[in-house]
């Protein structure tokens, strides 16, 4: 796994479907005997469902990770007693590799809100080329030339996102010792400090930086980033090394959420943080 976006994991992530796991797989047997029992096709339960055949196609073969949506409506018109969705929720709860990632890369393309806390490195969204060239070599095995184009290449498209419209509205909050790290030496930073400023005049984005010194920090367990779907649901990801977790469950998210609200009081505000950034810069 490499370090991707908001320091997570990008996984040679060139987006797509993820990639199949055996609980993806577990899933898509279910759905498909469900179906089968109920003697339909995948042509005839696509629109019961609501969604394309393809996508009926790609849950069943473990390529897609399940929306709740498609579970709701699946256990209702197969009359599945309860299984999809006591399945959805062993998902859920389930760490998994970097295929996680992205799973929650497609779902931020439908998001209406994204919300970011970061501790190890500047969010993928707000890097610049050469920051993120230097965070791909600094993690070990050393990755190939090609590796590394492919994985600068796939974190700055992803960063089209923060121009798309219907706007979606981005917050994220990130540690200073991430800039004072200088990742790529002086330049580099010098750089990436100007993204950050740049991305600070977006309309639809938020910048807070947390400082040095919080003795009340809230984010004390580590990363989280935190979306909204179109249907005004609530989703987080969360990571460490080597694996990731897409959480669903809402009490689970509910907690997420009062942390993240809670690190927004505590950060410098979008103004104080452009300030500090500014200074910064200047000494640099």
């Amino acid at each position: 796994m490499t370090v991707d976006e908001a320091g997570g994991p990008e996984s040679s992530c060139t987006g797509g479907e993820p990639e199949p796991t055996e609980s993806l797989k577990a899933f898509g047997a279910v759905v498909k005997a469900f179906r089968k029992r109920a003697r339909l096709t995948q042509e005839e339960l696509a629109p019961r469902v609501r969604y394309s055949v393809q996508t009926v196609a790609s849950i069943e073969q473990g390529r897609r990770f399940p929306p709740a949506d498609f579970v709701e409506r699946a256990e209702d018109v197969l009359d599945a007693f309860g299984a999809l969705r006591g399945a959805a929720r062993h998902l859920a709860r389930r760490p998994g590799l970097a295929s996680w990632f992205r799973q929650w890369a497609a779902l931020e393309e439908e998001a209406v809100s994204l919300c970011t806390y970061e501790c190890r490195v500047v969010p993928g969204l707000l890097q610049t080329e050469a920051y993120a060239r230097a965070v791909t070599l600094s993690v070990p095995p050393p990755p190939t030339e090609a590796q590394v184009e492919q994985r600068v290449a796939a974190r700055l498209e992803r960063q089209r996102l923060l121009n798309k419209t219907p706007f979606i509205a981005f917050s994220f909050i990130i540690e200073q010792a991430l800039i004072e790290r200088q990742t790529g030496g002086r330049d580099t930073t010098v750089a990436l400090i100007e993204r950050l400023l740049e991305c600070c005049t977006y309309t639809n984005v938020e910048v807070q930086v947390m400082p040095l010194h919080q003795p009340n920090h809230a984010g004390l367990d580590g990363s989280v980033q935190l979306l909204e779907t179109a249907e005004n649901r609530w989703l987080a990801y969360s990571e460490g090394q080597e694996s990731g977790q897409l959480v669903s469950d809402p009490k689970a998210v509910s907690v997420l959420l009062q942390r993240y609200a809670k690190m927004r009081s505590q950060a410098l505000t979008p103004e104080d943080s452009m300030s500090l950034l500014e200074r910064i810069r200047g000494a640099l």
